[in-house]
């Protein structure tokens, strides 16, 4: 150790500090203070999110503790970051009792039932007379609300503050001893510590779990989880190495805390938000238990609340269903509990479930029902789509009668026969589909299904590709295919014409009034006013939307015709690259290949379109109404020949507004990251396109930095 009376060389105090040969007495107190502040990084970024120094120099001071402890082994403590990592793999995991059992709860999914559930309470409190002086208001005891988890449950064992056992639920007696996983997960603390002001309701409350951090016993229970981005991300691993892919990220969570080797457990990145208090701090209230859970260092649910009324809890239910997909974990309804402890314990157990509180789940995202029939659908390419006719069911929160079956292949993946009882599954906006045919149920009476050799709309011969899955009408004027195209044309992803959508479209063509989207902007007021439910207001309201649409966008223009594989990116690209329709109906496909993102498959239907004689007479029809808006873009050279891709949230832009920045700038936008990727932007949770980019050695630019770049636009 340097002597105290001889300060080292200025230069080389940092690099002496980090090497210095302690003396036992000071290397204990800098132990105790490198705990101290590791573990307050810990909270403020696990618990918080907040980040007050950077990565790099937390590790230094992690690395700083490794090495005393390393040289005085005497002072390493169960509570230490460095046991958060540590000892060779488990054989086994050891089985280990609850001190207070791990309960169930019973499942609600409708209102009534949640009402029907507050009426028994009702009758067991009037009956016994247990309410006393605990009603609220209105005349009822209140309610707490929190986000239910879809993780696994784990218990949290502390003496003297000290986390001495982690154990999983098991059968609700007992569950099996992963203390040396549970270490492992950041947002759970080693040592019990007040990290932020205590809003309790008295001061012997405060007292007390001030007394248990120091020499009590308590238990901390709540969910282990695992973010959907990080669900993505170990699943993409999994597929390359060929290794196991996950169903859910609560399967991976539940996968994860049982690895014998905490190694494993530790790159999976859990998760932990707490619940539950197990101690007698003289908490009266769950809600209480809350803020204790937090000041103690624990992730909680920010948005619990406490309610008077069920209908305040229906309205944050639907509220958080609504805002379900957009959350980083997987969530599938809401815990409402009596906030009330001493009601709650009064009202008892029912079978492995207190009477006090229900899991009040949203609208499955997968259920069973019966296949009544399948039916063929031809869009506007002509493909036949077949699609499950089923007994209507409720999923996702809306009533569905019907689940796209995509193709003859998928049919025969399903083995689906109709009458067959099926899993249909929906996740937030899209159409149902059929996720496995249950054949164990079957009684003889289900029959197969074939896909038809004729169009059931215009009875013409059906052609099956040489992919063998798609099947597709060769009729260019099949009423089907006119009518998709149309939907389509008017559709925000073609010619965006307000007011008119498939119902107006349907009454149009069913009177004969157009045969395809030229005709619109031939329409009069006169022609629509004779037809059911178009007032004379209405009849003007689409002329005028319609006329406002007759000058376009050249990028639109191409993207409305409904080119097989044109979607708004390469529709840009063609517009920037061409310029005028002239030049781009002559092109040759060996030109159009030279266009970024624009391969053979795409350049030979963008060629086929062109030189189709029913699609040149329809253009030619179209352009008799429609005038095509000068179509460069960009303006400044800046970003001439580069190709940019977008992947996760920006946060002072839309991407959609940073796309037009990069194109007002000459650039090029993709979907797809490529050889011909010259820069990958990322926001916040960047998706799949970020590990494409990093395999292949692509720019990868944060927000601040493309900013940087458009600045002087």
């Amino acid at each position: 150790m340097v002597p105290r009376s001889i300060p080292p060389r200025r230069e080389q105090r940092g690099r002496q500090f980090s090497n210095m040969a302690y003396l036992k007495s000071d290397a204990e107190i800098r132990v105790k203070k490198l705990k101290k502040v590791i573990n307050y990084h810990r909270y403020l970024y696990h618990v918080l999110d907040q980040q007050e120094i950077s990565d790099a120099a937390l590790d230094s001071l992690k690395h700083e503790l490794k090495k005393l402890e390393d040289k005085h082994p005497g002072l390493i403590t169960l509570d230490s970051p460095t046991q958060r990592i540590g000892g060779k793999p488990l054989e086994s995991f050891k089985k280990t009792s609850h001190r207070a059992p791990m309960l169930s709860l019973e499942d609600i999914f409708e209102e009534q039932e949640f009402f029907d559930w507050l009426e028994r309470l009702a009758k067991i409190i009037a009956k016994e007379n247990l309410l006393g002086g605990l009603a609220s208001k209105y005349g009822k005891p209140a309610l707490f609300a929190e986000k239910k988890y879809d993780g696994l449950a784990l218990s949290l064992f502390y003496k003297n503050g000290v986390l001495k056992k982690a154990a999983t639920r098991g059968d609700g007696e007992t569950g099996e001893d992963v203390t040396q996983n549970a270490k492992t997960i950041e947002a759970i603390p080693l040592r019990l510590e007040i990290m932020s002001k205590l809003d309790v309701d008295e001061k012997k409350t405060e007292t007390a779990v001030k007394t248990a951090v120091k020499s009590g016993v308590l238990e901390v229970r709540g969910e282990v989880l695992i973010s959907k981005k990080e669900f993505a991300r170990i699943n993409q691993e999994q597929k390359k190495q060929g290794g196991q892919v996950y169903a859910n990220p609560r399967n991976l969570a539940a996968g994860s805390i049982r690895q014998l080797n905490s190694g494993i457990t530790a790159s999976r990145k859990l998760d932990f938000i707490a619940y539950d208090l197990i101690a007698d701090l003289g908490q009266k209230k769950h809600s209480e238990e809350h803020k204790i859970l937090s000041a103690f260092g624990f992730k909680t649910d920010s948005e619990a609340k406490i309610f008077e009324q069920p209908e305040q809890v229906f309205a944050l239910r639907k509220k958080t269903e609504e805002e379900r997909d957009k959350l980083l974990y997987e969530i599938d309804g809401l815990v409402v509990a009596i906030d009330d402890n001493i009601l709650f314990k009064k009202l008892g157990v029912i079978g492995k479930a207190p009477r006090a509180a229900v899991a009040f789940k949203f609208s499955p995202l997968e259920t069973t029902t019966k296949v009544r029939d399948i039916i063929i659908q031809v869009g506007r390419t002509g493909v036949l789509t077949p699609v499950a006719i089923l007994e209507p069911i409720k999923i996702g929160g809306a009533t569905v009668s019907r689940a796209t079956l995509h193709n003859e292949d998928e049919i025969r993946r399903l083995e689906l026969k109709i009458y067959d009882t099926v899993i249909v599954g929906r996740a937030g906006d899209v159409i149902p589909d059929i996720k496995k045919t249950l054949k164990d149920l079957r009684n003889g009476q289900e029959k197969n299904f074939k896909m038809p050799k004729k169009c059931p709309v215009c009875g013409q011969p059906v052609r099956r590709e040489e992919s063998g899955a798609i099947h597709r009408c060769e009729n260019k004027k099949c009423p089907a295919r006119s009518l998709r195209q149309l939907y389509y044309f008017v559709s925000k992803q073609g010619f965006d014409i307000d007011g008119v959508g498939p119902k107006i479209i349907d009454a149009l063509f069913a009177r004969g009034l157009i045969q395809d989207a030229a005709d619109l902007f031939s329409l009069k007021e006169g022609d629509l006013a004779p037809l059911e439910r178009f007032a004379e207001k209405s009849a003007q309201n689409i002329v005028k939307s319609i006329a406002l649409r007759k000058e376009v966008a050249f990028a639109r223009f191409i993207r409305s015709l409904g080119i097989l594989n044109v979607g708004e990116e390469t529709a840009r690209d063609l517009a920037d690259y061409f310029g005028s329709l002239k030049k781009l109906e002559k092109a040759g496909c060996q030109e159009l290949e030279k266009i970024p993102n624009i391969g053979k498959a795409v350049s030979q239907s963008i060629y086929d379109w062109f030189r189709d004689p029913y699609r040149r007479k329809f253009l030619k029809k179209l352009l008799k109404n429609v005038r095509i808006k000068n179509v460069k873009e960009g303006k400044s050279g800046k970003f001439k020949g580069l190709i940019f891709v977008l992947t996760g949230t920006l946060e002072s832009l839309s991407r959609d507004e940073a796309k037009a920045k990069i194109r007002k700038l000459s650039g090029n936008v993709s979907e797809i990251v490529s050889k011909k990727t010259d820069y990958v932007i990322i926001g916040k949770e960047p998706g799949s396109k970020l590990a494409k980019a990093e395999k292949l050695g692509k720019r990868v630019i944060i927000e601040s930095e493309f900013l940087k770049m458009i600045k002087d636009m």
